[in-house]
């Protein structure tokens, strides 16, 4: 499992810039997908969920038509943990295909 030590600001940064539409948020790693319909944003939803539960990690989620907002950070570390940068890129795996 990743660490759960907070990640320094260059890290994060690093991690925004060479993954399209990640950034940093209110002290999380946030990113907005787009999806044809309600369905398709639910159906995402979903996948997220329980890859969050898989990991015991869970994520601020936000849904609405088409649309679903993610946010990852790790509240008991005090930001934002590699196990972040994990679920950010299973997340971007899980819209993906």
């Amino acid at each position: 499992m990743a660490s759960r030590a907070p990640l320094d600001e260059p890290s994060i940064t690093t991690f925004c810039q060479t993954h399209a539409g990640w950034a940093l948020e209110d002290g999380a790693l946030a990113k907005s997908y787009r999806f044809a319909d309600y369905g398709g944003a639910v159906g995402f939803t979903m996948r997220v969920a329980l890859a969050a539960e898989k990991a015991d990690h869970h994520p601020e989620i936000g849904l609405g038509w088409g649309r679903v907002r993610v946010a990852w950070s790790t509240h008991d570390a005090g930001g934002i943990t590699a196990l972040d940068v994990a679920m950010a890129e299973r997340t971007d795996s899980l819209a993906n295909g």
